[in-house]
């Protein structure tokens, strides 16, 4: 038989199992990032305690060594300064006339539906550091966006 036709196992062909990619930049957190990173770590440790399927188990520790990685690589942003748009910030806005509030949290913790955005987002690039009443350029268009109100997020802490 031909070597061409041999195959040692089924392994061979499966497509390789790569890991969870990690944003480049530094890991900025809240506090309530870092209990959610913590959390998550927790209930994976339940999970593949609990996982029989080797190839199931196997998707856990992956998923377990992306979470651990951010919890040693997480860095608990300082409060917001009074006034001022940082991480850790709820933020009230005016865009082409409508009225919005964002919270500006850490990469893993953004959430668009809870308007929930990460601090490396576009939008939050363009408010932080900016103070109640400025206006700041987004989108190439100038003062395009205007900083109504700005407080410490209630659920950062």
């Amino acid at each position: 038989m031909s070597v061409a036709f041999r195959r040692e196992n089924d392994d061979e062909h499966l497509e390789p199992k790569f890991e969870v990619p990690i944003a480049p930049g530094p890991n900025l957190v809240t506090p309530r990032g870092l209990r959610l990173i913590a959390a998550k770590l927790a209930e994976l440790d339940a999970a593949i305690a609990g996982e029989a399927d080797e190839a199931a188990r196997n998707v856990l520790k992956r998923d377990h060594r992306y979470w651990g990685t951010r919890l040693s690589t997480a860095q608990v942003a300082e409060p917001p300064p009074t006034g001022e748009v940082a991480i850790g910030s709820r933020v009230k806005f005016r865009l082409n006339g409508k009225i919005r509030t964002i919270d500006i949290v850490g990469g893993d913790e953004a959430d668009a539906a809870h308007d929930r955005i990460a601090f490396s987002a576009p939008l939050a690039r363009a408010l932080i550091g900016g103070e109640v009443g400025e206006t700041v350029d987004f989108g190439d268009r100038t003062d395009a966006l205007e900083i109504l109100a700005t407080t410490a997020s209630p659920d950062a802490d």
